[in-house]
């Protein structure tokens, strides 16, 4: 009977084994937990060569991660190293730039030849060796090479557009890799970039660094020695530095977004700047297909529109780009357009101020025909303008605020124009009233205007002199806005005014 009843004995202990162990193991708590009961943030994923669980935030931060590795590896190949030489001519000495030092020691003119090399960035943009980069890298250029793989070619500039210093060189190289053109134009501001570039020397070529989009639509701005007249830059706080100019800025999807251009200061400060490729993409183009760039006119000068011009012009807010001076025998004189309209639209795109719509017009054809939405004595009115091709002298400018004063109620006092002050300011011809004083840190001189400024006409009414202007001065009242259309030698301007408080 012994015999029978072990073995039963046997498997009942080893199943109260198994069903101890198990409550032991479940803490006692019978109920399985669902996967939104969890409240602890572990999850059970192991890192490579480790035992340990990895957590959420761990994860996450490997996913980015490896997206910048598989976006360097995208962009690297394409993005390649730009070597510029010049030679220029330089004074033995220094006393040899004088002239009269060359004279009385009786030195013959000598110069000695100089070599400056120049280091920049370029991508590819072609597999048959079309290379995109910055104007400045190679534009005093006699020689330029591009270094891919540790190989040396030899290069030859396609096109240069200094305007928005872009350039296109091309090597003899045909199978390049190259790198997809993303769309600037859906970059928003925090979001992940990288830029690839070569800062520095050749030894630190294809330098990966990252960061975000800290703004779009940059411009106005003081770089490339002012030439650079179209700007709407992608600010970033990734690394930029000397010789990363004509690198990529591309972004999580391993696509083309920019081309670094420019840094504040001499080293990086996380304020770097790149041209959007949208821009660019239309630049290259035509600097492939003709080997320069032609751009649509209007033939105005331009200025941005403020809270107290808007209020003087009854715009329900500042925006547009207001008229200041067309030019003789341009599209727009042709087609009407006159001073002291506000230029709000061009075809289906709002204008929000002057550097979006001189690099709007300048993006059209010209020949084409640009239907324009002007703000008029109160007013919208739509004018069609048949677009001039912009000539080599930039006549679309957008004037940046200017000193200007007023008359004893806004700060400033006038005199009537003569013959003699028509001919010392540049006025013969005018007529209108001459700033003769500014009170320091009046209304008028908090708008910048200064003397020798000649007044055309208050809130839309010439005036010819000194009587006229203060007729209608007179009459304003406290808090009122009054517009004055200025010329300072061969610009004119506006200036709204507010007139202040106490009018002493």
């Amino acid at each position: 009977m012994k015999s029978r009843t072990f073995p039963l004995i046997v498997v009942l202990a080893i199943f109260v084994g198994v069903l101890a162990g198990l409550i032991i193991a479940t803490n006692f708590d019978w109920i399985t937990k669902g996967v939104a009961a969890y409240k602890d943030k572990t999850i059970n994923t192991v890192a490579l060569g480790s035992s340990e669980p990895v957590s959420a935030e761990l994860q996450g931060l490997q996913t980015l991660s490896k997206a910048f590795v598989e976006v360097a590896k995208e962009a690297n190949p394409a993005v390649v190293t730009i070597n510029s030489e010049a030679t220029v001519k330089r004074p033995i000495h220094p006393f040899m730039d004088d002239e009269f030092f060359r004279r009385f020691f009786n030195v013959p003119d000598q110069d000695r030849e100089e070599i400056l090399r120049g280091l920049g960035s370029g991508v590819i943009v072609n597999p048959d060796g079309y290379i995109l980069t910055n104007n400045h890298v190679v534009q005093d250029a006699d020689e330029i090479t591009v270094n891919i793989d540790k190989k040396e070619y030899k290069a030859k500039v396609i096109g240069k557009d200094p305007g928005s210093d872009l350039a296109v060189i091309k090597i003899e190289k045909n199978g390049l890799p190259t790198i997809k053109l993303g769309n600037s134009d859906d970059l928003e501001v925090g979001e992940w970039v990288l830029a690839v570039g070569n800062p520095f020397s050749n030894i630190l070529q294809n330098t990966v660094t990252a960061g975000i989009v800290s703004a779009k639509g940059r411009s106005g701005l003081a770089i490339g020695g002012g030439s650079i007249q179209y700007q709407d830059f992608i600010q970033t706080d990734a690394a930029i530095n000397p010789g990363n100019s004509g690198g990529a800025l591309v972004n999580l999807r391993g696509e083309l977004v920019g081309i670094n251009t420019a840094i504040v200061g001499q080293a990086n400060v996380g304020i770097g700047f790149a041209i959007p490729i949208n821009l660019a993409k239309s630049v290259m183009a035509q600097l492939i297909s003709k080997g320069k760039v032609i751009r649509g006119w209007l033939g105005v000068y331009i200025q941005p529109v403020d809270e107290n011009m808007a209020k003087a012009f009854n715009l329900d807010r500042p925006k547009g780009a207001l008229v200041s001076r067309v030019t003789d025998d341009s599209p727009a004189a042709k087609a009407g357009i006159k001073a002291e309209d506000i230029i709000l639209k061009v075809n289906d795109q709002d204008i929000d101020g002057p550097d979006q719509l001189t690099n709007y017009v300048a993006s059209l054809e010209p020949g084409k025909t640009a239907n324009v939405t002007i703000w008029r004595d109160g007013g919208e009115k739509m004018v069609d303008i048949k677009l001039g091709e912009r000539p080599g002298a930039e006549e679309v400018a957008s004037e940046e605020p200017e000193k200007a004063s007023t008359t004893t109620k806004l700060g400033l006092e006038v005199q009537n124009l003569t013959s003699e002050s028509a001919r010392r300011f540049g006025y013969e011809g005018e007529k209108g009233v001459l700033v003769s004083d500014v009170k320091p840190n009046s209304v008028a001189d908090r708008e910048g205007i200064r003397d020798g400024d000649l007044i055309v006409s208050v809130n839309r009414k010439a005036v010819t002199s000194v009587r006229e202007f203060r007729n209608i001065v007179n009459e304003l009242k406290t808090d009122e806005i009054v517009l004055l259309r200025l010329k300072r030698g061969d610009g004119s301007f506006f200036r709204a005014l507010r007139v202040p408080e106490d009018i002493n």
